[in-house]
């Protein structure tokens, strides 16, 4: 599409600048009006269709709806073009694939506001075209509109009015001298008198008396069934509606050299009314359902919804059964053909980044040259989301620092332009400008938590609004309804000029309702709610954060979130405040900081997370029962790290505290006891935790150690049953994992199906030291296996263990080692094996795992054992030993 860019052109005094009125590629949805097009010529040029037919579905339209700014009046502008001839069709379109008759007629009509468009305009501008193109009468419409002309314009002729209003100068002045030679020669035929001039009245109304009394005379309007009843009819605008069948019934007896069909674009639809008034949308209505040989293209912000039948009596034809491609789901897609497919109600999406390049590319050229760098086009681009619309407002924030003399950089473009605002609120309704505000707080929502967070007392708005292009849909998502990224940014920290603006406090009052809202849904919701507990989380701590809230409910959440052990990433959009850097300064702040850490620990050295976590303490930010939570993770951060002392310290503070966590801290102190090597302190602990502390995880722990497999796997099953009771997936991958390395040492041939289990448990959740678990498990199983597939197995763990930081791993890897060489009868493997647990073990915890090692292996102990074994260390030898035998045989 060629053109000069007006507005640029006088933005500036450089006139050697060339400002191209780009168009950007929207071939996809070109290729869709060629399907629709020949799909529709196909049906009207076939047998037993005709126009005559008023029950007959309709298939003639086809709608291009988006937010505004999307390019929908330049797509209907190229469209009129590349269907007018071949020098306005886009090079990359190609060649259309319908035949040249009938021929095409583009009749391009805008219905803004600003064009003064009135539904007599409309009708007039489709004939205006016809006399343009035909240059022939059409009488029975041409009767009918002069009759109406009479009684609604008397004293002006309509010669007069087209001139007046700018349609003559654009299709010429046939149309006159067209109807003057219709009535001409009706008169004739009727053997009236005389010219017509102002006796209309007399010959149409002679003419429909003849009609129905079937003279010979006018026999070449016979055939027009509904004529005569459209002339005895009060003529009008309601009636005018109507004459557009007397059109479509002119256009099937053209002869076929004359062939031709409509192809009427109907430009900005959003101004013909609102959901309340229809009257103009009704009219139009009627011209596409009596013209069904003519093709209607629509462009406007929000779909047709004529196949709704809730709007019975509104309009005339309504529901899926009239109109059964407006009931199609939209079609997405900013740049990818792909197949149309039945639907005629397509959604015009947002530029692809190539586009984008190529619009500022070609937008401002100088010397050939595009004027904006390549650098600032994708700058630009970035931040435009793809809405076209930002690019014509970064074009011209462009032009306006050149003229003052200023490089554009990257950074004058890091604002948002409040000209989105004002083009986005301009057609929704007070209320629904109220929700827009309100749900641009929200990363995603439904028309419930719309509803709350604008704090309406209906869904109605909320419902209407959804149906905005801006708002994008996800049927699959928790939430279903999003905004377009750069209308919801621009509307948070835009200058708002509009007459309604929020303040400050109004912004305050949304968040706090928001986050109100989310609490209640997740409160709410039936059975554990994985999934909506995270969003609500994720959305909560960031409103909490951007808005300096009260966390409420998110304390529970957080405690939900980690009671199951799962894990899921709680990333955080970056705040929508000018506050510098990653400064903890609000509870909301440091508890999204806890819970991120929390889950960040799978991928992070334990030592990275002790200081995480010691950062969010020395804050003080947290309340009493989330500074428990960190000193909780931070003790078990330092258990993985080998620093009993502090893991000590901090088990013990929060166990002393009896909130939440104390029968977790005292399980991390019977866990500590067996580190030590304490089994009778660590045993007596187990008996009193419990589900709360998952006391039959920690007897399993201590019956292994013991070489006791039977008792740790009935230990582990009863700890997986209860968290499989409880719906605590995170625990029961846990357990899995402990009962199948348990297995693993004991009777590989079960283990495989152990193995199996866990992990599948553990597919979906972020658990690194129980995934680790599995692993060793799965090594140990294989413990004798020819080969060096066992020792690179191993050689990978081993690095993927120390890059964690978790020291339970590393022993129970050794140890699983020195079963595997001692089955392969390496002594000198084992003996590296045991050097490493020493190494290991040399501050003093764990050291009984160099001794389980010599049980395996038969090897004596060097030293006199530190741990005091339930039933003596014989008993725990013989039990150890013959699991070699097992793997052996």
């Amino acid at each position: 599409m060629t053109g000069r860019d007006l507005r640029a052109l006088f933005s500036t005094n450089d006139r050697q600048l060339e400002a191209g009125a780009a168009f950007t590629n929207r071939q996809g949805q070109w290729q869709i009006v060629q399907a629709a097009l020949g799909e529709h010529l196909a049906r009207i040029t076939g047998p037993g269709f005709t126009v005559e037919d008023l029950e007959a579905p309709r298939t003639n339209v086809l709608v291009f709806h988006g937010v505004g700014g999307i390019g929908k009046t330049t797509l209907s502008r190229t469209l009129e073009a590349a269907l007018a001839d071949a020098e306005g069709r886009p090079a990359r379109w190609g060649e259309p694939s319908w035949p040249a008759r009938p021929a095409l007629l583009p009749v391009r009509i805008d219905l803004a506001r600003s064009a003064g468009t009135d539904f007599e305009r409309v009708l007039l501008t489709i004939r205006l075209a016809l006399a343009a193109h035909l240059g022939r009468p059409l009488p029975a419409f041409d009767i009918a509109l002069r009759r109406y002309w009479e009684h609604q314009h008397p004293g002006e002729s309509l010669e007069e009015y087209l001139s007046r209003g700018g349609l003559a100068a654009r299709f010429g002045k046939a149309l006159p001298q067209q109807v003057q030679s219709a009535l001409g020669d009706v008169a004739q035929a009727l053997m009236l008198p005389g010219t017509v001039g102002g006796a209309v009245g007399q010959l149409t109304g002679t003419l429909a008396t003849a009609l129905r009394e079937r003279r010979q005379t006018v026999r070449a309007l016979a055939d027009c069934s509904l004529l005569a009843d459209l002339l005895d009819a009060e003529p009008d605008v309601d009636a005018l509606s109507y004459y557009s069948y007397l059109l479509a019934w002119e256009l099937t007896r053209l002869p076929a050299g004359k062939a031709v069909v409509p192809v009427v674009l109907l430009d900005t639809f959003e101004d013909t009314g609102d959901r309340t008034h229809r009257d103009l949308e009704r009219l139009l209505q009627r011209i596409v359902w009596l013209m069904p040989n003519a093709f209607f293209i629509v462009t406007g912000r929000s779909r047709l919804q004529w196949a709704d039948p809730a709007l019975q009596g509104q309009l005339d034809y309504t529901g899926p059964a009239a109109w059964p491609g407006l009931a199609q789901q939209a079609v997405p897609g900013p740049r990818a053909a792909g197949a149309p497919g039945n639907g005629r109600q397509v959604l015009i999406g947002d530029f692809s980044p190539q586009d984008c390049d190529d619009y500022l590319a070609r937008r401002l050229v100088r010397d050939n040259q595009p004027l904006i760098s390549a650098e600032l086009r994708t700058v630009i681009t970035d931040r435009s989301h793809g809405l076209p619309l930002y690019l014509d407002l970064a074009v011209l924030r462009f032009l306006e620092l050149r003229r003052s003399g200023h490089t554009p950089a990257p950074a004058d473009f890091d604002a948002d332009f409040p000209a989105l605002i004002t083009r986005t609120l301009a057609d929704l309704t007070p209320d629904e400008r109220h929700i827009l505000r309100s749900v641009s707080l929200l990363d995603a929502f439904d028309l419930q938590l719309a509803t709350a967070t604008a704090g309406l007392p209906h869904q109605a708005a909320a419902a209407r609004l959804a149906e905005r292009p801006f708002v994008r849909e996800n049927p699959y998502a928790l939430w279903p309804y999003h905004l377009h990224a750069l209308i919801r940014s621009t509307l948070r920290t835009a200058d708002d000029a509009t007459d309604d603006r929020w303040t400050d406090a109004d912004w305050t009052a949304a968040a706090t309702r928001a986050l109100d809202a989310l609490g209640e849904q997740w409160r709410a919701a039936p059975g554990p709610g994985r999934r909506l507990l995270v969003g609500a989380l994720r959305q909560g701590l960031a409103l909490a954060r951007d808005h300096r809230l009260d966390l409420g409910w998110l304390t529970d959440a957080a405690y939900a979130y980690a009671d199951d052990y799962v894990w899921e990433p709680l990333p955080l959009p970056a705040r929508t405040e000018t506050e510098a850097g990653d400064e903890l300064t609000t509870p909301a702040d440091a508890l999204a900081e806890l819970l991120s850490t929390l889950a960040r620990r799978q991928h992070e050295h334990r030592a990275r997370t002790a200081d995480r976590l010691t950062t969010i303490l020395d804050t003080g930010l947290l309340p009493a029962e989330l500074t428990e939570m960190a000193l909780y993770y931070r003790a078990k951060a330092h258990r993985d790290l080998g620093q009993t002392d502090a893991s000590r310290d901090g088990m013990r503070q929060v166990a002393d505290g009896g909130g939440r966590l104390a029968p977790d801290a005292t399980r991390g102190l019977a866990h500590l006891a067996r580190a030590a090597g304490d089994f009778p302190t660590a045993l007596t602990t187990a008996r009193t935790l419990g589900w709360p502390g998952r006391g039959q995880r920690v007897l399993g722990d201590i019956h292994f150690a013991h070489g006791n497999m039977t008792q740790a796997a009935t230990a582990y099953t009863a700890a997986r049953t209860e968290a499989e009771q409880h719906g605590n997936t995170g625990e029961q991958a846990i357990a899995q994992a402990h009962l199948a390395l348990t297995y693993a040492f004991a009777d590989p041939a079960r283990a495989d199906r152990e193995i199996t289990l866990a992990e599948q448990l553990l597919a979906g959740l972020d658990q690194r030291a129980t995934t680790l678990t599995a692993q060793i498990a799965a090594l140990a199983r294989d413990a004798g296996a020819p080969g060096p597939d066992v020792e690179d197995r191993a050689a990978l763990l081993r690095t993927e263990i120390t890059t964690a930081g978790i020291t339970a791993a590393a022993l129970l890897l050794e140890l699983a080692l020195a079963l595997h060489h001692t089955v392969r009868g390496n002594d000198t493997a084992v003996r590296n094996d045991i050097a490493r647990l020493e190494e290991l073990t040399q501050n003093g915890d764990y050291a009984y795992y160099t001794d389980l090692a010599h049980f395996i292996s038969g090897l004596p102990l060097t030293s006199p054992s530190p741990a005091h074994w339930l039933d003596g260390q014989l008993a725990t030898r013989q039990r150890w030993r013959p699991l070699v035998t097992a793997h052996r045989e």
